[in-house]
């Protein structure tokens, strides 16, 4: 496995393999890897000769330096879990090179950004766009990887590569969760078990509704409050609610009628930590591995 830092290197490089007639696969993460980044570099594989992983812990997404400082972050570990899943390439630049000093250029994702998580962190999706645009210009994939946890981010990424037309295929790749339902996360090592005990309710609350929509129950609202009581079901403390949605797919707008491929979005802090989770309402490839999705899939 090459390690790389410098972006003219990278971009070299990527010019060498793309000139063999290799194709070339980007995973783009943040670092503190864990199964569900590995499930994104083996979806790489498939789809490609080359597989790029890029770590890089954006400051551009952060609207709050405080969650940027407590970020994890463990390079010489990640390291190690790339070489041992074949990664080829690890790309790893700094922020100064990224960021030069008179940047003045950024991505805005227009109407895709301002629900769900965008509500909340403004210039967040301005911050990821902008990042991966330069991440594709760096490694010049043919294609990417993006986890469908992040469906948000899954759907403006996918938009803004069609729209400044990237000769990149954005794919995705499912939800990977933990033994309890909840998605997997770098942000999960800060809790402790009291917290991921109440963490735990938050597939739980998705399995929930989507078990009343297979019972044909096509009210948005109704949905909604089928997720918050399950939610609320473990008393008042520990979990604040940022957001609680049923949208549209593409458009990423609420909707009153959750219909085939609508999506149950939902934020929330446990004991100060943010999760985000989703469902798309009649998947059959929902990723859950909880005894009650498994039942909500099998009625």
């Amino acid at each position: 496995m090459k390690i790389v830092r410098d972006i003219a290197k990278m971009q070299e490089l990527s010019r060498q393999i793309r000139s063999g007639g290799l194709g070339l696969s980007l995973v783009p993460t943040m670092g503190y890897l864990h199964e569900g980044h590995l499930s994104l570099v083996r979806r790489a594989r498939e789809l490609s000769d080359v597989v790029v992983v890029s770590l890089f812990v954006n400051p551009a997404q952060f609207n709050d330096d405080a969650d940027l400082a407590s970020y994890p972050r463990d390079e010489e570990r990640d390291t190690g879990l790339c070489e041992a899943a074949g990664v080829d390439i690890l790309f790893m630049p700094c922020a100064e090179d990224v960021y030069r000093g008179d940047a003045a250029t950024t991505v805005s994702v227009g109407s895709l950004g301002v629900h769900l998580c965008g509500a909340s962190r403004p210039g967040h999706f301005e911050g990821v766009a902008t990042v991966v645009a330069a991440l594709f210009n760096m490694v010049q994939p043919d294609t990417a990887v993006f986890g469908e946890k992040d469906f948000q981010q899954l759907q403006i990424i996918r938009r803004m590569a069609r729209d400044l037309h990237f000769a990149v295929a954005v794919e995705s790749a499912a939800t990977v969760r933990e033994d309890d339902g909840l998605a997997m996360s770098s942000r999960n090592a800060r809790l402790d078990s009291a917290a991921r005990t109440r963490a735990a309710l938050i597939p739980e609350a998705l399995a929930s509704a989507h078990r009343l929509w297979l019972a044909g129950c096509r009210d948005a609202a109704r949905l909604v409050a089928a997720a918050r009581e399950r939610l609320e079901s473990g008393g008042d403390g520990g979990l604040e609610l940022e957001y609680l949605e049923v949208v549209a797919a593409v458009s990423l707008e609420p909707v009153d009628e959750a219909v085939a491929g609508s999506v149950l979005a939902l934020a929330a802090r446990v004991t100060g930590v943010r999760l985000i989770d989703n469902i798309v309402l009649g998947s059959s490839e929902l990723g859950y591995q909880t005894e009650s999705l498994q039942e909500c899939v099998a009625k």
